[in-house]
Order: C-alpha cells, then sequence, then structure tokens
C-alpha cells in the first residue's frame, strides 16, 4: 500500500508555535482513498483470505522458535526460587545457553516462578500482545479509532510478516515490552505528563543495556528531568535486584558483562551489529569495533540534536532505535523491532515506497542465505544487509516536517498549547506539524504487500531465523509446550 502525496497546506500563519514531530503527522489512512473492497462483505472475505494466507505462512515458512528464550527465563528463574540453584549456571539442557540479562531482569519475571510452563507460553503471548497495542496506539495518534476494524486488520497481518516481530514472539522475547515502555514515555512527555516521564526508559535499561542509550536522547534533548527520572529508576532497579542476589549481581558486572560468549558467536548471521558485521569479516579487534561505535554515536548525537531542534521527536526517537541496534555488540534479528518507528517517519515524510521496501526486505529472512558463508562481495552486502538498512536509516532518515504538508494550528504562544502526539515532547517553541493521526499505524509496517520468502539450512544457534529444525531446541519446530526442562535440584 502506497500513500498518495497531499496537498500543500495552507501557509502558516505568522508566529504561532504548533505541536512537535508528531508520530499521528502521517496522513490519515482514511485520505489514502479505498483499499480493496468497498462493501463490507467483500472486505470480511478479504480479510478471511488474509489471516488464512497469513496462518499458513508464519505456521510453514519461519521456523517456530518453541519459545527458547521464554525457556531460559523459566528454567534460570524457577532453578533460582525453587531449587536454590545461581541465577547464571542454569543452562537450558542439551545447550550452551542461560540467563544473559541483568539480575533485575530476572527479579521482574518472579511471577514465572508462580506458573505452570504451558501457562507462562500463554501469558508470554498475551504480554506481547498488550505491548504490540501499546506501540500502535502510541504510533497512530490520537485518532486512531477512525480507521475502523478493516484497515487496523490489514496492519496486522503486514506486521505479522516482520521477522523481527515474529521472531520475538515465536522465541518468547521481551523486545516488544521494552519498545512499548519507551514509547510510553515518549508520550508522557508529548502529553504534558512529564512527572513520571523517564520511568519507563529507566525500566527498559534495567531489563537490557540497549536502552539505556534513549537516557542520552533525553539529555540530547535537554530533558534533564526525565533524564534523571530514567536514571535514578535503573539505579533504583539494579540496587533492587543487588539486594535480592549480591552474588548474581556481583557475577553479572563483573563477569558475565563483559562475557559476549554466553550470549553467542560474534560472527553467526543474525547477529546483525556492527560488530557482527566485523566478526564476519574477521576483525574481532576491540579498537576497530570501538571506532566504529564512536563514529555511529557521533553522527547519532549529530542527527538526534537535529531531529530535536526541528521538533520532530518521532525522528529522534526512530534514529535513537537504529544507532541502539548498530553499536549493540549483539543485534539478534528479533532485536530489530527498534525499526518499527522508522516505518513511521519514511511515510509521514512521503517515502512509502521507500518504507514498503525496506519493509518487504525486513520480512525476507533474506540474510539467512548467507548462514552457512558470508565471505565475499556477496555475503558482506546480502549477509550483513539489516545492518545495511538500520544504517541507511540513521544517515538518511528524514528530519523535521516539510512545511508544505502542514496545516494551520489556532493556538498561539499565550494560548495554553494542546498536547502533541506521543513520543513528541513539547518545547517552548517550534514549527506547526501536521494533525495527528492514526495513519503511522500503516507506517509501523510501511507497507501492505510486502510478500515475505526464503528459506536456509539448519541452524545451530538459538537466534536462527528461518532454518529448519536443527539439534538444539530453540531451532526446532517442536512447540515449546512440549520441552522437557525440569530444572536441576538443589
Amino acid at each position: 500500500m502506497t500513500a498518495p502525496r497531499g496537498r500543500p497546506g495552507p501557509p502558516l500563519p505568522p508566529g504561532l508555535p504548533g505541536r512537535l514531530g508528531s508520530l499521528g503527522s502521517l496522513r490519515p489512512l482514511g485520505s489514502l482513498g479505498p483499499l480493496g473492497p468497498r462493501t463490507g462483505r467483500g472486505r470480511l472475505l478479504l480479510v478471511l483470505l488474509l489471516v488464512a494466507a497469513v496462518t499458513v505462512f508464519t505456521a510453514t515458512v519461519p521456523v517456530l522458535r518453541g519459545f527458547f528464550d521464554l525457556r531460559v527465563y523459566y528454567g534460570a528463574v524457577h532453578t533460582w526460587v525453587h531449587h536454590g540453584g545461581r541465577l547464571y549456571d542454569y543452562r537450558v539442557p542439551g545447550t550452551p545457553y542461560g540467563f544473559t540479562y541483568p539480575p533485575f531482569a530476572a527479579v521482574a519475571m518472579l511471577p514465572l516462578a508462580l506458573l505452570g510452563r504451558t501457562t507462562a507460553i500463554v501469558m508470554s503471548l498475551l504480554v506481547n500482545l498488550a505491548a504490540l497495542a501499546v506501540v500502535l496506539r502510541v504510533l497512530a495518534g490520537p485518532r486512531w479509532r477512525r480507521h475502523g476494524w478493516y484497515r487496523w486488520t490489514l496492519c496486522l497481518c503486514l506486521l505479522a510478516l516482520f521477522e523481527p516481530l515474529r521472531d520475538t514472539v515465536s522465541f518468547g522475547q521481551v523486545n516488544l515490552v521494552l519498545l512499548a515502555l519507551v514509547l510510553a514515555d515518549a508520550w508522557l512527555l508529548a502529553t504534558g505528563r512529564g512527572r513520571w516521564a523517564g520511568a519507563g526508559i529507566g525500566l527498559a535499561a534495567a531489563v537490557k543495556l540497549t536502552p539505556a542509550l534513549f537516557i542520552g536522547l533525553l539529555l540530547l534533548a535537554g530533558r534533564r528531568r526525565a533524564a534523571g527520572t530514567a536514571a535514578a529508576v535503573a539505579a533504583a532497579a539494579t540496587a533492587l535486584a543487588v539486594r535480592a542476589d549480591p552474588a548474581a549481581s556481583r557475577f553479572y558486572w563483573t563477569e558475565a558483562l563483559w562475557d559476549t560468549g554466553r550470549v553467542g558467536r560474534l560472527d553467526y548471521v543474525s547477529n546483525q551489529s556492527l560488530q557482527g558485521v566485523l566478526a564476519r569479516l574477521g576483525e574481532s579487534g576491540r579498537p576497530l569495533w570501538a571506532t566504529a561505535v564512536l563514529l555511529t554515536l557521533g553522527v547519532w548525537a549529530w542527527r538526534g540534536r537535529r531531529a530535536v531542534a526541528a521538533g520532530d521527536w518521532t525522528a529522534a526517537f526512530a534514529l535513537t532505535g537504529a544507532a541502539a541496534c548498530l553499536v549493540s555488540p549483539i543485534t539478534w534479528v528479533h532485536h530489530l523491532v527498534w525499526l518499527l518507528p522508522s516505518f513511521a517517519v519514511l511515510v509521514r515524510a512521503g517515502h512509502p515506497r521507500i518504507a514498503a521496501a525496506l519493509y518487504a526486505v525486513l520480512c525476507t529472512s533474506v540474510v539467512w542465505l548467507w548462514y552457512d558463508d558470508a565471505s565475499g562481495p556477496g555475503g558482506f552486502l546480502g549477509g550483513n544487509l539489516y545492518t545495511w538498512i538500520a544504517l541507511g536509516l540513521l544517515l538518511g532518515l528524514p528530519t523535521g516536517q516539510p512545511r508544505a504538508g502542514r496545516p494551520p494550528l489556532a493556538r498561539n504562544a499565550s494560548a495554553t498549547a494542546p498536547a502533541p502526539s506521543p513520543v513528541s515532547p513539547a518545547t517552548t517553541a517550534g514549527p506547526d506539524q501536521p494533525e495527528p493521526s492514526c495513519g503511522a499505524t500503516a507506517a509501523a509496517t510501511g507497507v501492505a504487500d510486502a510478500v515475505p520468502e526464503g528459506r536456509r539450512s539448519p541452524s545451530s544457534e538459538p537466534t536462527g531465523s528461518t532454518c529448519p529444525a536443527a539439534a538444539k531446541p530453540q531451532s526446532s519446530r517442536a512447540r515449546a509446550s512440549s520441552y522437557t526442562v525440569s530444572p536441576p535440584s538443589s
């Protein structure tokens, strides 16, 4: 689905500051013209066909992950709570993989200790669906109801094809929850509820370290109170984990954090970070990686500041998500859900075809064609394709709002400023933005007609994508409900 370009809006009245950089500043979906059948019966039939097609695809083409990461969480927490075992000593039977997150993540997952395995799987699905609803609600803006069941169903069908999202769900991962926490903070800032803004980012950073880069964004934006709140919440959560298990905390911060081998091989094709690119080239030296990271962070700081100065918080958060994926030592494919806001920016900026093309690539699992051998020019380009997409977004994502697309707003500086749309913290002054809408719902996917394809050879890592079943349970088609992990007795 591509959006037609809207007509230029009337010129801005002089001196009128407007709402800044909203995710809802996309053209409304309702302005895109009819999508498919016009009758209710025809739309229902189309939706049923699409749902059936997506169900068949997700059940057959991508390898189901057996909720492997959830198995890690479940086994580690049960061993820790019920059997007196050490949190970081647990391994999923038959694999070298265990718990790799900061200790507070285990504290946050303590409810798993009260659940059976099947119930834990069901709860994981429900939590991920709730987190996805929060993400879409924030991206869609205040007029999300106007699109109705038909357009929302099309959007959900598209999201089901997005490889990072479907892997997040089938692994039982926490990426969507962290993205929802970060975007909820952005919504608090944007709507003037700034008292607790930063708490979501702080919690996300305490669970996994990568979201801590959003604290840097708050500092770049001059949101010192929110940045302080985020840092304080992260520190308090970490202190709570220290109190809960001092030995586990000491081991993580002094040893486990620095041992990337506990997470997986750096050169594994699923690692779509800058470190992964260098590792597949045989360049494992830290100085070269550190140089690449510093250059990337410099570009992020420059572009992020420009986005904030333009009042474009949508782009600022999208740039931060892309940069976080690049600089993290390990960015598995399912971590790339942080790129979702970038599609909102591209569609808003009038580049729906580019968004559609990039989204389609991220549905194809194409990087797994180089699972066995990523050498040569083809491996360098194709085996790292998701990395190049993230890098391209960081370098070229549009920031600021085109003046031709901005309708006038009837508020002035002396009046009470209307609340900006989610993810755009209010500032004292700035150019007007287009009226928030739910058009970002489509932008969250960026494409309506991407048809993924692709298959690969067997996977031997927990982050394998569309590879057929292998010896490791995480890449098996066997359902998680059948797994037989029994936490060791004390």
